[in-house]
C-alpha cells in the first residue's frame, strides 16, 4: 500500500467515526485470537490516525491530556490486528496482539472485578508487579 493509499484509508476511517463533544470515542481492546476483552480506553482523531499509520495502538489519556502509546513506559505493547467500528460509528473495537499484561494493576485485563453475592470479588490475580512495569514512584 502506498503512502497516499494509507492516508486516504485513514481519512475515510476518521470520517466514519462519531467522536463525542470532547472529540473522543471509546475504544475496546480485545485479544484477537482468544476473544478476551482486555481494556477500554479513549481515542481521539490523532491517536486513531497514529494507530492506523503505525499498527501500534495509541490512545488518548484524558488525565494527562496527551497521546498515550500503549506500552511506552511498561513495555506491554498492543499491536493492531484489526480495527472495527460499531453500527452507530461511536465505539471502536481494536483486535490486538497484547504483549504481556494490559492493565496497569499488573493483571492480564482490566476486568478483574466481578459482582458476586452483592460484593465485588477479585477474579484475576496480579501477574506482573506494577512497580516492575512502571517503576516505584515513591
Amino acid at each position: 500500500m502506498t503512502e497516499l493509499q494509507s492516508q486516504t484509508l485513514s481519512e475515510k476511517a476518521l470520517q466514519a467515526v462519531s467522536f463525542n463533544t470532547d472529540g473522543l470515542v471509546p475504544a475496546i481492546a480485545q485479544q484477537h485470537d482468544t476473544g478476551e476483552v482486555l481494556m477500554m480506553a479513549w481515542m481521539n482523531a490523532e491517536s486513531l490516525a497514529d494507530t492506523l499509520a503505525t499498527g501500534r495502538v495509541c490512545y488518548y489519556s484524558r488525565s494527562r491530556q496527551a497521546l498515550w502509546r500503549k506500552g511506552e513506559s511498561s513495555g506491554q505493547v498492543q499491536t493492531l490486528v484489526d480495527l472495527r467500528l460499531d453500527c452507530d460509528g461511536d465505539t471502536i473495537l481494536l483486535l490486538v496482539d497484547q504483549k504481556g499484561v494490559a492493565c496497569h494493576t499488573g493483571r492480564r485485563n482490566c476486568f478483574f472485578l466481578a459482582a458476586r453475592a452483592g460484593e465485588w470479588e477479585t477474579i484475576a490475580e496480579v501477574e506482573t508487579n506494577p512497580d516492575d512495569l512502571y517503576g516505584n514512584k515513591d
